[in-house]
């Protein structure tokens, strides 16, 4: 369970004056003892990039080779102010993938390592700008989604697991969360079974999966819809992504307060828990690697579909 965590995070983040500094401070007191925090400026404001890893048994940081497995909160802002007062739904990415953090520090703490590295990151905005789109307005962000990659996308990463609200839309219609089919390298694979298993396991319900677009997989800027920023990792590396979309029955903006379900979000926090344990000690596969091969042999590669096109 997550609840201590979602809340304690949930209370950092809910502040005007919420900041890198203060998560960063809050992750040290758990045990981190490898957390970076960036503040970095665009056209819009500025922003904290946050990244906290935690080392495994087995795992890189130890000259060992279990996988890495990254966390990325995907959001614009956790908050839209002076337009809105509080903590935002576009915010919950971040809430989950902090509360992530937290909970395997404190596992740490107890004795509870997991094999594998695993890397969490996110960034710490209090008032991102907001921008129009159909059904319901977007949370814009204070930098592009270009230096958003740069920062998150860390290179030791073996397979992302990319956390975002995706509550504005009419393609996915219940509450709770829902995982992305993987996408690796312009492709769009079909939905790892292992994953289905771990979420089918942790909330005891049939799994969601949302649909997926060829546009949601290309990168901001091409003036292309996209349904929300939840695959733009996989535009700024080679190794597998999976979205896991946070989700309600009606369209809800990403800057409304009042919002976020703590249920819903220790649900996905618990799936996002129970996939790094198995992927550390390699009992869980985002994509089949022989059939990706073989895709790759038959129709080539759709590496452009990571770049802005012509």
């Amino acid at each position: 369970m997550l609840m201590r965590q979602i809340m304690d995070v949930y209370d950092l983040l809910d502040r005007a004056d919420t900041s890198g500094a203060l998560v960063a401070d809050y992750m040290k007191g758990l045990g981190a003892d490898d957390v970076t925090v960036t503040t970095i400026t665009g056209k819009k404001g500025s922003t904290d990039m946050i990244c906290i890893r935690i080392p495994g048994t087995k795992g890189k940081s130890k000259g060992m080779d279990a996988p890495t497995m990254g966390v990325l909160g995907r959001l614009g802002g956790l908050g839209a102010r002076p337009e809105q007062i509080g903590f935002v739904s576009d915010g919950d990415g971040a809430l989950v993938a902090l509360s992530v953090a937290a909970k395997l520090l404190d596992m740490k703490a107890k004795g509870d390592d997991l094999e594998g590295d695993v890397v969490v990151c996110t960034h710490v905005c209090p008032d991102a700008p907001t921008s129009p789109h159909k059904p319901v307005p977007f949370m814009g962000s204070p930098v592009d989604m270009a230096t958003v990659n740069k920062h998150e996308v860390d290179g030791s990463m073996d397979a992302i697991l990319s956390v975002d609200t995706t509550k504005g839309n009419r393609v996915i219609n219940t509450r709770g969360f829902a995982i992305s089919p993987t996408v690796k390298e312009g492709y769009i694979l079909r939905v790892s079974e292992d994953l289905l298993d771990i979420m089918q396991m942790t909330t005891g319900k049939l799994p969601y999966v949302f649909a997926l677009s060829t546009q949601d997989i290309t990168p901001y800027g091409n003036d292309i819809y996209h349904i929300n920023s939840i695959l733009q990792p996989a535009t700024a590396t080679d190794v597998p992504v999976v979205g896991v979309a946070i989700t309600t029955e009606a369209p809800v903006a990403g800057c409304a307060t009042g919002a976020s379900h703590i249920t819903d979000l220790e649900e996905a926090a618990r799936f996002v828990l129970e996939t790094a344990k198995a992927y550390g000690r390699k009992q869980c596969s985002f994509y089949d690697e022989d059939e990706y091969e073989k895709i790759v042999e038959k129709y080539g590669s759709m590496t452009h579909l990571q770049t802005l096109g012509k």
